[in-house]
């Protein structure tokens, strides 16, 4: 950490040494009639040296300090080196190190836009792309190891007893050795030989292989590059949905994660969305188990992203599912925050505007202790109750006893304060009583 407060620091210093010498040639092109263009061609140069500055700071893990190989967002929403970050983890730490808000999951979805924008960078200034796929040991993976790799998939047409040895092979070397994850498509039709055994009959007809399989397979998406390789392949999507349907708990859970990871595209969103998706997640979620529930509201919050795919989960039920489960105290924060996205489509606005919703969301900004589950209650209400006169005042008349809007303007964070601002701007002009 040392290390990178020290590069941040100095990268820091540069930028603001080349504001301070662009600001004073810019105030001679300003001032001068005969500037000339010499003094011109400064101006474009210290320009650019900037811009490469600032996209070096970008490009910077924040915890290393160094030019991300492998970036990744946390369920934070910021982006870290995978190596970095997953070692942070490993320590136990359950909180964003920059932001310090407590993590809703632990899984690591490729930022491949950042990836790409790095690529590019550093082959415009010749500086060398940081390697992803090392192993923790900085090797590559050889021909051998390809070789073999190659025959463990190619066992999936063996018989069961070589397929499951195979399959817990494969979900082991894709699980701890990234440099197997990239080359898995150098192969023949690779999907099809690894996912042939589950299109055979009944996709849990071995739930052991199965779990593997599904395993491995959401291991693979976590290199951007396997992504849009996986989307397009007729079978694979249609797979992870009935294995979020049908299987081990850990098998739906992973399968969930997979469509998670595979949602961080805007298309790949709709189609999965338009393949089945939102029926087998929302029954996953509801069936409440523990290790399974998070996942399911994590995928289903990266499909909502879409308008159309927010209007299916809305339309099969999830408000009423959602608020149930808050109620019962699980996942508040993960399952609020889905609710406050939701709520941005009026269908939802009209489930949510019930005076026993407004109550319970009230109760809990009152209760807890997480400031982003306050933000995601007072989001909710804002957009349930700006413009419903009748809610307005429910909110008002809770205000006279326990001032639980007005503490949050105070005390909320920057999103609370400003939603929680805008409530109570629009409550003082409606009703004499100031929150």
């Amino acid at each position: 950490m040392a290390e990178k407060e020290e590069s941040s620091a100095a990268g820091g210093g540069r930028e603001e040494e080349l504001k301070k010498e662009l600001q004073s040639v810019v105030k001679k092109i300003v001032d001068e009639e005969n500037y000339g263009t010499e003094i011109t061609l400064k101006a474009i140069s210290i320009l650019s040296d900037l811009s490469d500055t600032v996209l070096t700071k970008k490009f910077r893990c924040p915890i290393s300090g160094e030019i991300m190989g492998d970036p990744v967002v946390l369920s934070s929403g910021l982006t870290y080196d995978r190596p970095s970050i997953q070692k942070w983890l490993n320590e136990g730490n359950l909180t964003c190190p920059q932001s310090k808000e407590v993590l809703s999951h632990t899984i690591l979805t490729p930022n491949c836009l950042v990836r790409k924008l790095i690529s590019s960078w550093c082959k415009g200034h010749g500086v060398a792309v940081p390697r992803s796929h090392q192993d923790t040991n900085g090797e590559m993976i050889t021909e051998f190891d390809r070789l073999y790799f190659n025959s463990l998939v190619t066992e999936m047409f063996s018989s069961l007893t070589d397929r499951k040895e195979a399959a817990k092979e494969l979900r082991r070397l894709t699980t701890a050795a990234p440099s197997y994850r990239a080359v898995f498509f150098e192969f023949t039709d690779p999907i099809s030989r690894l996912i042939g055994p589950l299109l055979e009959g009944s996709v849990d007809s071995d739930p052991e292989l199965q779990e593997d399989l599904i395993t491995t397979f959401m291991n693979l998406l976590v290199d951007c590059d396997n992504m849009k390789l996986v989307a397009n392949h007729p079978d694979a999507i249609p797979l992870l949905i009935k294995s979020v349907e049908f299987g081990t708990i850990e098998t739906r859970k992973n399968a969930a994660v997979a469509l998670s990871m595979l949602s961080s595209d805007n298309d790949r969103r709709l189609m999965i969305g338009n393949t089945g998706a939102p029926m087998p997640l929302l029954q996953l979620l509801r069936e409440g188990h523990p290790i399974a529930m998070k996942e399911a509201a994590s995928a289903i919050l990266n499909q909502c992203v879409e308008y159309n795919n927010k209007e299916k989960f809305i339309e099969l039920g999830a408000v009423k599912v959602l608020l149930e489960k808050i109620r019962e105290g699980k996942l508040v924060d993960e399952l609020t925050k889905l609710v406050a996205q939701l709520s941005t489509h009026p269908k939802a606005v009209n489930e949510l505007s019930e005076l026993d919703t407004v109550h319970c969301l009230l109760g809990i900004i009152r209760e807890t202790e997480s400031e982003r589950t306050k933000e995601n209650c007072v989001a909710i209400l804002y957009n349930v109750c700006l413009n419903d006169v009748g809610l307005l005042k429910v909110i008002w008349t809770e205000g006279i006893e326990h001032q639980t809007l007005a503490k949050l303007v105070d005390t909320g964070t920057a999103r609370a304060k400003r939603k929680a601002t805008a409530l109570a701007t629009k409550i003082g002009k409606l009703f004499p009583t100031v929150l």
